[in-house]
């Protein structure tokens, strides 16, 4: 049934589910209303909000189901489902040509599965004056005037307040994710990471099993204290900018980034192997090192690593690339040191549980 034919009900329940939308404070859980709230407006089961960079890559994926179960009582009842993935080779080459044109056009599009033979209607969500993000969906029928317009009306109320939920979870100074936003996403993410070994798509279209590990990287500046002292906290601040900006530079658009507090980063990414996250970390202590910082010269960091394994506490893993950067600062400063091959040599302990500096 489409919406011209649905009864006057709809609006008010439609503003019900707005109120509610705006009432969540936290961003991954308002991505989820907002396709809980789109689905039953538009009548299908299935959509999936496609987080894009400025090169037009998908850099996350969160897909919404809903399937009808019929249970033992014999009553039919619709089951929900909620999936996020970080990984771009899941997404179908088809959907990447829709995402693509949505952003070149800056407007919906539509064109028939030529798996399914539904229609897949895809809409813009735009941060700003630029798009952040693609809606999808597919059903068997365009979309009707009053459809479109309720849509691109959600999608606007969904960006604004997500805007502004985003800005609180923010650092002021450098834009990165900040400390808060950290020690909400663990359980999120943690849930994430679990998801990692199963198969996914390679660029030709194989299913391949995922190979990549994730890991937590502590990023703290070297004698910084010196940098206030010696020149103030104005150029403090500057040099704290920088190095956010060679972060962002370095690492990918799928790494989380975090300014935790003070002058130190945290870094979440994946690689295949110990070795392989090291030299990207390598990679950027060698940006900062080289990089000339108005005033000050050169400015080195510290970095301590460690994998984060699904199976450990996320404080647990946070403790150990902190015993890393320890080590990493008491060895010299201006290196990568991580806690598995630390462990191995005998050069650390493990610390017990709730004994991190961090919290």
């Amino acid at each position: 049934m489409s919406l011209n034919d649905a009864p006057k009900m709809q609006i008010p329940s439609l503003l019900h589910k707005l109120g509610k939308m705006t009432s969540i404070r936290d961003t991954a859980l308002l991505e989820q209303s907002l396709l809980k709230t789109l689905c039953p407006m538009l009548g299908v089961l299935d959509a999936s909000l496609y987080r894009v960079d400025d090169l037009t890559s998908a850099v996350r994926v969160l897909h919404h189901h809903l399937s009808r179960v019929v249970e033992s009582d014999g009553i039919a009842r619709l089951v929900e489902r909620n999936e996020e993935i970080y990984n771009e080779a899941n997404i179908d080459p088809e959907i990447k040509g829709m995402l693509q044109n949505v952003r070149l056009l800056g407007k919906p599009c539509t064109r028939k599965s030529s798996q399914t033979q539904d229609l897949l209607i895809a809409y813009p969500l735009f941060g700003g004056r630029e798009i952040c993000g693609v809606l999808v969906f597919a059903r068997d029928r365009e979309v009707t005037l009053t459809e479109d317009a309720i849509v691109k009306g959600v999608l606007e109320v969904y960006a604004n307040y997500y805007d502004l939920l985003d800005i609180s979870q923010r650092d002021r100074l450098t834009g990165l994710l900040n400390r808060q936003a950290l020690e909400n996403s663990f359980d999120r993410i943690w849930t994430i990471l679990s998801r990692t070994d199963e198969p996914v798509r390679s660029p030709d279209g194989r299913r391949v099993q995922a190979a990549s590990t994730h890991w937590i990287a502590i990023i703290d500046v070297d004698h910084f204290k010196n940098v206030n002292d010696n020149f103030g906290h104005v150029v403090g601040d500057e040099v704290l900018l920088l190095i956010s900006r060679l972060m962002m530079a370095e690492m990918r658009g799928s790494d989380l980034l975090f300014r935790y507090g003070g002058e130190e980063f945290v870094v979440l990414f994946s690689a295949k192997d110990c070795e392989d996250a090291t030299a990207i970390l390598e990679r950027l202590r060698g940006a900062v090192e080289r990089h000339g910082f108005p005033q000050v010269g050169q400015v080195t960091v510290s970095i301590g690593l460690s994998m984060a394994d699904p199976n450990d506490l996320p404080q647990e893993v946070l403790s150990w690339a902190d015993r890393a950067l320890y080590q990493a600062k008491k060895t010299g400063r201006n290196r990568v040191c991580d806690y598995q091959s630390l462990r191995q040599r005998g050069e650390v302990e493990a610390p017990s549980y709730g004994g991190s500096e961090l919290f």
